[in-house]
């Protein structure tokens, strides 16, 4: 009875991440560009504010945002691969030891009576020194049908975040 009542209390989630090294807690980490690949506008934009909230709240005080100028353009069809990339150059030229990116697969309610809200997010962790990709994790997440899309999407990208380990 009590597995039962469990199950009615929690959203549905699917969560997959690598083994994270100890990451130095000190060291300046930019975030960079989280690439939209829905059909919401702006949901890789909303998920960066949501992810460096969330990086702040774990302690992180070194944590920068690409420059807004490199946005110029972003709406045109393929434009965030250069903005990735424009972002990726600024923050290897600025000695920035690690850069938080990924992209947003699912960003909406769902289509139906209760019109649950669905957020799907995948995160990379790139050693900005050595170009190696110590990181990842990807996840997916309902809420109920009186949930925000964006507490679901802050929900499980704190839950991908908590797996990156801190020194």
């Amino acid at each position: 009875m009590m597995s039962l009542a469990c199950l009615f209390v929690v959203s549905c989630t699917a969560i997959d991440h690598s083994q994270s090294p100890i990451l130095d807690q000190q060291a300046s980490w930019a975030l960079l560009p989280i690439l939209n690949y829905t059909e919401t506008p702006q949901a890789g934009r909303r998920a960066e504010s949501i992810t460096s909230a969330l990086l702040h709240s774990r302690g992180l005080q070194q944590v920068q945002q690409y420059p807004s100028n490199l946005q110029d353009g972003a709406s045109v069809l393929g434009s965030d691969h250069q903005l990735y990339d424009s972002a990726l150059a600024w923050a290897k030229k600025q000695n920035i030891r690690y850069g938080i990116t990924g992209t947003v697969d699912e960003w909406r309610y769902k289509v139906g009576i209760d019109g649950e809200p669905a957020v799907g997010v995948s995160l990379r962790l790139i050693d900005l020194k050595t170009d190696q990709v110590v990181w990842s994790a990807v996840g997916g997440q309902t809420g109920w049908s009186r949930e925000a899309v964006s507490a679901v999407a802050q929900k499980l990208i704190k839950r991908l975040l908590d797996e990156v380990t801190l020194s």
